[in-house]
Formats: structure tokens, C-alpha cells, sequence
């Protein structure tokens, strides 16, 4: 058997980090068993569904590596199909229609209500004769569900879930003007595509139990299922925007990468022994249904910011420039020469162990990417005082002597500096720093004049001195 998982989001919104986790979890399914991963747009709510949300589903999904077999599949373009089969179980005696008005449907639950009774359709038009239908009134199709014995549900996270058939009432499948239900239509979807495994949020677990007997008297075989705990905030409540639950592509937006995403994410409700961090490769090798825990897991934008500069620190450096040379030049106006970009390259292995996110990595790297004249931080000018200049004025005059442009040479030259005058070397690389950069937070300062070269550190250090008091 051909493992087929899918993916199957309302295009109603972004593509928020509950539903990036349901889909990197039938991802990483079909990856472990060589199957197929198939997306479907349930895009039948055509008032709240938009064509930029679909988009925006399709690039956090492609942004998140998570690529699916085939085309995406439109639920709403498969609506005569879905018609299809329940004109079929009305045939079959297993559907039938039903005139109650709008009226009685209210009068139903309110009279259930006051009798403390379980509210639902009281099923007055399943067995009626159909020369009883009022005219002039469109019907509904209703599913004739059994009202003896239980529905049983074996879940491979949620263990056997039971429900006895008399609490599930007679459900919709066509709608009064010919259109098919959510219910029908996820039924017919995932028969027709295939689906062996549908892992999905334990919101749906509920509407399994309906899904599954339209299966059975269809003929079909069920899929697994396998219903994963949502995720919640770091309260314990249910997560929403003011945990963090934003977008993928804010995410993006934020400077985290999309492999510190997958890690993080499929740690959150999924684990494998004590590992935190691990590639995506392995997390295809490990993955498995049993290892999803039952408990709601809790969002927490630290800890990812932690996984993400981990990652940060692992990746190749070029790949880190290309990331932060569009940030700089669409965030800082700043248009990037060839120079700039080779010193970014160069001070890239430095640069990344101190960034979290790559905005950090952007702006950390913004003093390799400028030119003379640099802005100067507050604390940054407060170094260059009088007494700052008079010492890289010093420095200046030795460093132009130096043969050798590289670390060892010119921490010889500025330690010995700060032993003539004894001074710690801090208060004379602090003030040699920020004439540097402009900035009191780089690397380490030799590896940045290494990487700046002489002619731009002298150029640099040059126009520092320069500077007057305010």
C-alpha cells in the first residue's frame, strides 16, 4: 500500500503555525514511507475565500520546503462529484430528502433546549412518504445515519474513541440550492484522492465519527486516522495572534529560517527521546504517529527564536549573505557594491554567531555593507570623544606603517599600544570600534579590520578622527 497523506486548509486567512504543523506532520508521514503528500484548497465557503489566501497558503507552504505530489486540488471546482454521490445514497434509500423549514428547525432546538434533551434534527422527515412534500419548497438532502449501536473510532494518537449512533442526528449532505456540505465533501475528497492516513487537528475528531459512517455506507474503506492535540499559547489558552499565532510568511518577515521552522514545529506535540535539534532528513527517518503525544503543546516565540539561531550559526555563509542582501538594500535603502558584498562574505562566520534572526544578522552586518561616511550610534559617538580620537589618531599613524594586514599583526600593534600607556585593552578597542563600524557591538575588532581590509579600516578610522564634539 501507497502511504497518501493530504493537507487540506480553508483559503480564509494565512496559513497560520497550527495549520503549518498539520501539514509538516503529513509531510514528514509520507516522506518516512516514500508515499505522496497531496494538497486540497477547501475553498467552498466561496464568501470568506479569496484567491490571496490561496496564494498565501501555497508560498508559506513553499516557503516551508513542505512541497506536495501533483496539483493542488479545488474542493469547490469537485462539487458536481460530490452532488454525484449523494444523489446516489438518496437512491440507495440511504439519504432522503427533508422540507422542514427554517421555522421548525428553530422551534426543534428550542423545544430540546427546555426538555434539557440533546439538540439536533429529530429526524420528522426520514421515513415520511414523499407525496407529502409541501410545495414550492426546496429540500435538503439529509444522510439516513443508523440510530442503533456505536460508531468506534481507532485513532493512532487518540487511542479507540467510541460513540453511540442514537447521539448523532441525520446530517446535511446537499444543501437546499444543490450545494454539497463540508461533511460530503471531505468524504468524497479523500476517497476519490486516495488518502490512506488523514492527519489532522482533535477539532475534526468529532465530525470522524459522521465521516466515517457516510464510509461505510458508501462501501468505501475508512483511512486512519489520526487527530493531534491543537497548540496552545504559553498560558495554557488557546493559541491566537497575541501569542504569536501569525502567519508563516510574518514569520518570514521576522528573519526566521524555514529549517528551524520544520524543527521547531515537529517538536511541538512529537518527540524523539531527548533530541531538540535535528535535520529535517532525520526527522523524516524518525517520524512516526506513536511518537505524537496526546497533550495540547505550547507555543513559545523564545524558544523558536533560540532553535533559529542555532541554525543561523550552522548555515553556509553565502546562503546568509544572498538572505540579508535584499533586507538591507529594501530595509536600509542601501545599494550594495561588489566591495561591500565580498566583506559581508568574508565576516559572515563571525557575524552569524551572534544572531538570533536575520534582522539581527542584517543590522549586525549593515557596517560591512556602508560606506564612509558612517552613522554613529549614540553610545558609539560617546566612545569617539577627545580622548577616543587622540588614541585611534595614535593608532591610525602605526597602522600605516604595518606590512601585514591580518589579526596577529594588528593585535601586536594595539596591545602594545595599551601597555605603553597602560591602558586595558578595552578602552582602546572600544573607541577603535566604533570608528570602525559606528556601532559598540561587531566581532571580534582584528578579525573586522581583517575583513575590512587596510585601505577602508585606515579610510574609516581617518574620518573618525575628523570628528569634532557636538
Amino acid at each position: 500500500m501507497t502511504v497518501v497523506t493530504r493537507f487540506a486548509p480553508s483559503p480564509t486567512g494565512f496559513l497560520h503555525i497550527g495549520g503549518a504543523r498539520t501539514a509538516l506532520f503529513n509531510w514528514l508521514f509520507a516522506k518516512h514511507h516514500n508515499g505522496k503528500f497531496l494538497l486540497r484548497i477547501e475553498d467552498t465557503d466561496r464568501k470568506r475565500s479569496s484567491k490571496e489566501a490561496v496564494e498565501a497558503i501555497y508560498h508559506g507552504l513553499k516557503w516551508m520546503g513542505l512541497d506536495w505530489d501533483g496539483d493542488a486540488i479545488s474542493q469547490f471546482e469537485r462539487a458536481p462529484r460530490h452532488v454525484e454521490v449523494a444523489n446516489q445514497l438518496l437512491a440507495e434509500g440511504k439519504a432522503y430528502k427533508c422540507y422542514c423549514s427554517p421555522e421548525e428547525l428553530t422551534e426543534m432546538r428550542e423545544l430540546a433546549k427546555k426538555e434539557k434533551r440533546r439538540v439536533g434534527y429529530d429526524g420528522r422527515w426520514r421515513d415520511k412518504d414523499p407525496s407529502e412534500a409541501p410545495e414550492g419548497v426546496d429540500p435538503v438532502i439529509r444522510f439516513k445515519a443508523p440510530t442503533e449501536g456505536k460508531t468506534v473510532i481507532k485513532d493512532q494518537v487518540q487511542g479507540e474513541v467510541t460513540v453511540a449512533n442514537d447521539q448523532l442526528d441525520d446530517m446535511i449532505l446537499l444543501r437546499a440550492d444543490g450545494t454539497p456540505t463540508y461533511m460530503l465533501a471531505v468524504v468524497v475528497d479523500d476517497y476519490d484522492m486516495g488518502v490512506t492516513h488523514a492527519i489532522r487537528g482533535d477539532d475534526h475528531l468529532n465530525n470522524a465519527f459522521r465521516q466515517i459512517q457516510l464510509y461505510l455506507a458508501m462501501g468505501w474503506e475508512p483511512p486512519v486516522y489520526a487527530h493531534i492535540p491543537l497548540i496552545h499559547g504559553q498560558d495554557g489558552a488557546k493559541l491566537s495572534k497575541r501569542h504569536g499565532a501569525l502567519g508563516v510568511e510574518a514569520y518570514e518577515e521576522m528573519g526566521f529560517l524555514p529549517e528551524a521552522m520544520r524543527n521547531y514545529l515537529v517538536r511541538l506535540g512529537w518527540g524523539h527521546g531527548d533530541d531538540e535539534i535535528f535535520s529535517t532528513e532525520q526527522a523524516i527517518e524518525w517520524f512516526s504517529l506513536e511518537g505524537i503525544g496526546k497533550a495540547a503543546s505550547r507555543f513559545d516565540t523564545a524558544k523558536l527564536t533560540a532553535v533559529n539561531g542555532n541554525y543561523i550559526k550552522e548555515a553556509e555563509n553565502n546562503r546568509l549573505v544572498s538572505l540579508i542582501l535584499q533586507r538591507l538594500s529594501t530595509n536600509s535603502g542601501i545599494n550594495i557594491s561588489e566591495q561591500a558584498e565580498e566583506r559581508l562574505k568574508q565576516g559572515m562566520q563571525g557575524l552569524k554567531e551572534r544572531a538570533k534572526t536575520l534582522i539581527e544578522l542584517a543590522e549586525n552586518s549593515l557596517f560591512y555593507a556602508v560606506d564612509v561616511p558612517l552613522e554613529y550610534t549614540p553610545k558609539a559617538l560617546k566612545l569617539l570623544d577627545a580622548e577616543g580620537r587622540d588614541k585611534i589618531s595614535s593608532l591610525l599613524a602605526k597602522f600605516k606603517k604595518i606590512e601585514g594586514w591580518n589579526t596577529e599583526a594588528l593585535e601586536v600593534i594595539v596591545k602594545a599600544y595599551a601597555e605603553e600607556n597602560e591602558l586595558k585593552l578595552g578602552k582602546v578597542a572600544q573607541p577603535l570600534r566604533a570608528a570602525l563600524s559606528g556601532t559598540t557591538v561587531t566581532p571580534g575588532i582584528f578579525e573586522v579590520m581583517e575583513v575590512l581590509g587596510r585601505e577602508e579600516s585606515l579610510k574609516r578610522i581617518a574620518a573618525a578622527v575628523q570628528l569634532t564634539d557636538a
